[in-house]
């Protein structure tokens, strides 16, 4: 069985990304990784290059700052690594801010063994932790997602959709096998000014400067106590991670009972909470 992972990334220092942290969770389980490197205006190649490993590939790539509509460039650039993999049984797409606990690598490989030759199975989905703030909270509301695909076949008639949410194959959801394996998301973990500049930069994928100067507070930290409902961490993370949790420069507290719900989100909440089914959900696969 081949298994190539795959990535982009840009100004992955300026803003800083747990890139390299990204690669090495699941190298021990791919043969090989591609990583569409963007023109940067930061060290984000030397950083790719400081990880010792033989089975990185760099490709450099170009990003069309003009395709703002719902963040069409990061599918584009998602597709650019996809689309270089060659001869491999599946693709290990994981972005710049998530991050696999080595706990979960058996889990995935034995299921890209046992669906290998199972060709109605395109792809493999994987939950998801969402840190937020610090590396104790994570975000528990319906503003998160959930699941998404993260494993798809090499097929070259699959590409990334949207904004490299997830993955179509002609256009139409993909057939998937949902396994018990998380990705760690750690894309709201920043000090707070960094934090506040990737919000400024995020946001020009998407919006116009006018929407920009409307929408996002002009300052130079982000405040992270305005999120709507939080709890506390309970596990381990991993390993890959320990060195950059323990640099955490900043203090953020919340408390995990407090909920900035209006009614109707409350009662959706409580629901999901009490049965697991997240009501009016948007699923972009098809689990078989």
């Amino acid at each position: 069985m081949k298994v190539v992972g795959f990535s982009f990334i840009r100004n992955a220092v300026k803003f800083d990304y747990p890139i390299v942290e990204s690669i090495t969770s699941i190298l021990p389980i791919c043969d090989e990784f591609i990583i569409a490197l963007g023109n940067s205006d930061d060290n984000t190649e030397d950083l790719i290059k400081s990880i010792d490993s033989n089975k990185i590939k760099i490709i450099h790539t170009t990003w069309d700052d003009s395709l703002r509509k719902g963040g069409k460039v990061l599918a584009v650039e998602t597709n650019k690594a996809f689309n270089q993999i060659k001869d491999a049984d599946w693709a290990f797409y994981i972005q710049g801010d998530e991050v696999i606990h080595e706990k979960y690598l058996p889990i995935i490989k034995e299921s890209m063994e046992k669906w290998k030759d199972d060709q109605k199975v395109e792809g493999l989905l994987l939950n998801y932790t969402h840190f937020y703030g610090s590396y104790d909270f994570v975000g528990d509301s319906r503003r998160w997602y959930r699941r998404e695909i993260r494993i798809v076949r090499a097929d070259k008639n699959i590409s990334s959709y949207k904004d490299a949410q997830g993955f179509r194959k002609n256009e139409r959801k993909l057939n998937v096998k949902h396994i018990d394996a998380w990705v760690y998301h750690y894309g709201w973990v920043k000090p707070p000014f960094e934090q506040q500049e990737k919000q400024k930069y995020f946001n020009t994928l998407w919006h116009d400067e006018e929407w920009i100067k409307k929408n996002i507070k002009q300052t130079n930290q982000f405040d992270y106590s305005t999120i709507d409902s939080l709890s506390l961490f309970e596990g381990t993370h991993p390993k890959v991670m320990q060195e950059r949790i323990n640099k955490l420069n900043w203090k953020f507290d919340f408390d995990p009972t407090k909920k900035n719900f209006g009614m109707k989100t409350k009662i959706l909440h409580w629901i999901e909470k009490k049965s697991g089914w997240r009501i009016g959900e948007y699923k972009n696969y098809k689990i078989i």
